[in-house]
């Protein structure tokens, strides 16, 4: 949403759920209606440019701003950053890309220096971020605090100048992270155009520069006329902004959707879920998230939402007057776990907190929330746990637990939201954008190289194997695989069909989606690819995805398209895409570890 960042006077404005849920909803249609509402409220504020989408891969998962980002895969992350940012500049403002790029970590986010091979930058860390620009046609580019190979990001010609304006045509303007630009000289002579700070290297260092003749004067009127160009065309000089009252209720649907779109059911044994308020004469809503809606994280990209709906208060307002709906914050777990035992039901709502400027210092809930959960689950079985989390946590009660839902940090709407799912109102059909560790060392960054850094260098030698590639290439078993997550109806698929390449080297993928349950819901249809394996790429890779919602019975046949680039890999030598001849794998199912489908398609080299 349109956060308040360092302008406190700001007015609120619509909480969506965190960016990392929408990557959970694999779908680009609400990425595009939730970029509506960030790009009209940007106006309504009076402002003109909207910090966003944020594209950098969760490669760390103790990172401070995962919840920020669009999950693990580049694929993903780059068909919702188009469609943000399609909606977001739909309303006559412009967004921003960022962090260009790799800024994976907050520790020592400003003086970190990345050792990334090249392949690596443009196969995982730079596609999300080539498809913001040649396809979602973003206005703008921010470049990041850490250096990558030697260079700050905001003086790294390489990437500013050869990549993203000359491989990709970017041909807006470019603006620094707070304090990122270190020398006037060098983001010039870079690419940066614009200095996103107040008395910086873009202020009388810039200015004597050009007096000395160090950057001239054709220098700096590109720098100016890039951002200009790209103001006039979106119209900003003939329809300036002005504040104007947000509409609430617009912007809430689109959060309360969202967040009801994009909630993960990562257990439901039993059927545990949905309640059925009609057999339940009590619910004891506990944890330390559940009398205050827990909308986003901190940093610049918190949001003072116009409203909020605490957890309690939605379900207590779904339940109905038929139902005692008591709380406790969990402060005392043996009081919570008193409370859940005198109930039919209890519902334990426990997270994470990340902010900007820091990571978090494990993977596990802080707080004595784990022991909450012990508590409660022993004094009634009969208990389900919401985590509001922006990226993966431990649960070392997962077994105990008969139902675990995974609602990330949900926006304003959060208890109506909430409500609606646990209800059976709304069925979850959100997927997992990050793959889940069983442990703290499970994950492809364990190492002191990969992550924090040794002497202030992070060496990136997991090269390819960023999230779930990383489980599959060293067959590891998660906790919850990649594009993973349940439902309250079941799905089938079948009659796979994948056509020869055509003349442009598309495929066409062809497969039947039936809804076998009993319940309305939405599936998310997963292609993945697997490469000959003279190409040295990851085991599989999601190619293609489509969410489709079915009645119960009802049967779809889809269609989706892998396009050359599906099946390419980048040769760093002559810097562009190949494809290495030879037999290639497609898969298809609900999640990177679930593909029951599977055919074979022979491309030519190109």
């Amino acid at each position: 949403g349109v956060g308040t960042g360092a302008v406190p006077q700001q007015p609120n404005a619509t909480a969506l759920p965190a960016p990392v849920a929408l990557a959970a909803g694999f779908d680009p249609g609400l990425a595009r209606r939730y970029g509506v509402v960030e790009g009209r409220e940007t106006g309504d504020v009076g402002h003109s440019l909207i910090e966003a989408p944020d594209v950098n891969m969760v490669r760390v998962y103790r990172n401070g701003r995962a919840f920020e980002n669009y999950g693990e895969d580049p694929y993903l992350a780059g068909r919702l950053a188009v469609a943000n940012i399609q909606g977001i500049q739909s309303q006559g403002v412009l967004a921003e890309v960022k962090h260009y790029t790799a800024n994976d970590q907050e520790t020592n986010r400003t003086t970190v220096d990345e050792e990334i091979d090249d392949r690596t930058l443009h196969e995982i860390h730079l596609p999300a971020f080539e498809a913001a620009v040649k396809e979602g046609h973003v206005a703008s580019v921010m470049c990041a605090y850490p250096s990558v190979n030697g260079a700050f990001m905001c003086e790294n010609r390489h990437l500013l100048t050869d990549v993203l304006r000359g491989q990709w045509g970017f041909d807006g303007f470019v603006q620094s992270d707070a304090g990122a630009t270190h020398t006037a000289v060098g983001s010039a002579q870079a690419g940066q155009d614009l200095e996103l700070h107040d008395n910086g290297p873009y202020d009388q260092e810039l200015k004597q520069a050009v007096l000395d003749g160090t950057v001239s004067m054709d220098q700096l009127d590109t720098m100016i006329e890039r951002r200009l160009a790209i103001e006039i065309r979106a119209g900003l000089f003939d329809h300036p902004r002005t504040v104007t009252p947000i509409d609430a209720a617009a912007g809430g649907a689109v959060a309360r959707s969202a967040a009801e779109q994009t909630s993960v059911l990562l257990k439901n044994a039993g059927a545990a879920l949905p309640l059925d308020a009609g057999r339940l004469h009590s619910i004891a809503v506990v944890g330390p998230y559940a009398q205050v809606a827990h909308p986003g994280g901190g940093g610049s990209s918190h949001v003072d939402p116009l409203y909020t709906v605490s957890p309690v208060d939605g379900i207590t307002r779904r339940a109905g007057s038929g139902v005692t709906v008591r709380s406790s914050d969990g402060a005392d777990p043996a009081a919570a776990a008193a409370l859940a035992k005198s109930s039919d039901v209890a519902v334990v709502i426990v997270g994470d907190t990340e902010k900007e400027g820091t990571d978090r210092t494990s993977l596990s809930l802080g707080g004595g929330q784990d022991d909450l959960v012990r508590s409660v689950v022993a004094a009634n079985p009969h208990t389900i746990v919401v985590l509001n989390s922006g990226a993966p946590v431990l649960m070392p009660w997962i077994d105990d637990v008969p139902a675990v839902l995974e609602a990330w940090y949900p926006g304003e709407e959060d208890g109506n939201a909430l409500a609606a799912l646990l209800f059976g109102d709304v069925n979850p059909s959100g997927r997992l954008p990050v793959t889940f560790p069983r442990s703290e060392t499970q994950t492809p960054v364990s190492s002191p190289e990969r992550y924090p850094g040794v002497n202030g260098v992070v060496t990136y030698s997991e090269r390819l194997q960023v999230g779930y590639r990383w489980y599959d290439a060293q067959g590891q078993d998660p906790l919850f695989p990649f594009g993973y997550g349940l439902s309250y109806t079941t799905f089938a698929f079948g009659h796979l069909t994948v056509g020869r390449p055509d003349h442009d080297g598309r495929v066409t993928v062809g497969l039947d989606v039936r809804n076998t349950g009993s319940r309305t819901g939405a599936e998310v249809a997963q292609v993945y690819v697997t490469d000959p394996a003279s190409a040295g790429e990851p085991p599989r890779q999601l190619k293609a995805f489509t969410k489709v919602t079915l009645r119960p019975g009802q049967v779809r046949h889809v269609r989706l398209t892998l396009d050359r680039r599906a099946f390419s890999v980048w040769d760093s030598a002559a810097q562009r895409w190949t494809v290495p001849g030879g037999r290639y794998a497609i898969a298809v199912g609900d999640s990177s570890r679930d593909l029951p489908l599977s055919a074979p398609v022979t491309l030519p080299a190109h």
